[in-house]
């Protein structure tokens, strides 16, 4: 039978994301990788890891789903609106302008003319990296999961109508509320599980309806991985800095 690897929140941790598809002996003719979203942003090589997703869903077939973050950039980075640029830089989209333009930004002043200019470039090279991430479906379902980045709204009769900005941004009122009886587990990321029960290592909600996956690597602590299999669930995780 074929596994199901899944990952979420990578946020620029290429090294680490190897690693982890390395420790769980992810073999793309035979798994079905799938990623929660959230390529970009706060972690130190945006570029690399999104050329590495696309790579695996043009070559593997790999599930990508968007995150909030791969939104963010996007519409800030696609259109001319100063609060969504504002809104992406202070929620890590430097880091993210770092890891594609470097040279463009190591003077002395980085400014809004600095700003535009480097935005300009992000459209005119990577305007294919734009386009992927602004493409990306909000879930996945399969028989006995729900795969998504941040989770569903629990009080609607039919997940699937969920608001698009929920798919990617709820939090409370997702997690803290036990979902109607669908038959599946929900496998979500966005919040980190330090969040959800006080440790990075994956969180089973009480209920068995949740997952969380976020093991917050960007903020310094590891990046999980979760395998789905006949033989049941196994967590792995590859902690910051041991890519």
């Amino acid at each position: 039978m074929t596994r199901t690897l899944v990952v979420s929140d990578i946020h620029g941790c290429i090294e680490e994301f190897n690693a982890l598809l390395k420790l769980m002996g992810y073999h793309p003719p035979h798994d079905q990788l799938v990623l929660l979203g959230d390529y970009v942003d706060r972690g130190p090589d945006s570029r690399a890891v999104v050329e590495r997703v696309m790579e695996l869903s043009r070559e593997w077939g790999a599930v990508v789903l968007g995150g909030n973050h791969d939104k963010m950039a996007y519409d800030a980075l696609m259109n001319e609106d100063d609060k969504l640029d504002t809104h992406w830089m202070t929620n890590g989209g430097f880091h993210t302008l770092m890891s594609y333009c470097a040279p463009e930004l190591a003077g002395p002043v980085f400014g809004w003319k600095e700003y535009m200019d480097v935005k300009a470039k992000m459209k005119q090279e990577y305007g294919h990296h734009l386009e992927f991430l602004g493409s990306l479906p909000l879930y996945h379902e399969t028989e006995a999961y729900i795969f998504v980045h941040a989770g569903i709204d629990p009080s609607l009769d039919d997940w699937r109508n969920t608001a698009p900005y929920d798919f990617i941004w709820i939090r409370e009122k997702f997690f803290q509320v036990p979902l109607p009886d669908a038959g599946k587990s929900v496998v979500f990321g966005h919040t980190s599980t330090e969040s959800l029960h006080g440790t990075a290592e994956i969180w089973f909600s009480p209920e068995g309806d949740k997952i969380g996956i976020d093991g917050g690597c960007a903020y310094g602590h590891q990046l999980n991985g979760l395998e789905i299999s006949a033989e049941g669930l196994r967590s792995y995780c590859v902690r910051k800095g041991e890519g």
